[in-house]
């Protein structure tokens, strides 16, 4: 092979990896939009707050206390007022309010508990 037809092959080369390159960058932009889009979909279907519902609060500074199979969600708590941009006023059963980030929140939802427990027995396998 020569020195021009080599310089050329390497030139086109170059030029297949750099439109590997954007075609690569490209997808990525377009997966990045569409998980985006995905999940403020999911974020503004699940916020519908209303006056009088009742909330849990996410309690973050519990992972000072042990036990990691106690629950940070605290409440229930009574939406009061809802403010633009997320922020929440709710009430404690006290009857004290303050503010909170939307994010922070969830809907409780009370149901009725069924009283009936399911016991299975566990068997020592033999060997």
């Amino acid at each position: 092979m020569d020195l021009k037809s080599g310089g050329k092959t390497r030139f086109l080369q170059i030029h297949e990896l750099e439109e590997l390159r954007n075609h690569a960058y490209e997808s990525s932009s377009r997966y990045t939009e569409r998980v985006k889009r995905f999940h403020d979909k999911i974020l503004r279907d699940h916020k519908d707050l209303r006056i009088g519902d009742l909330l849990l609060l996410y309690n973050s500074k519990l992972r000072l206390f042990p036990g990691k199979l106690k629950s940070r969600w605290m409440g229930p708590y009574k939406v009061k007022e809802i403010f633009s941009y997320g922020v929440v006023t709710i009430e404690d059963p006290n009857g004290a309010s303050f503010k909170v980030n939307g994010h922070h929140l969830k809907l409780y939802i009370k149901g009725p508990v069924d009283p009936v427990e399911e016991i299975l027995e566990l068997h020592i396998p033999r060997t």
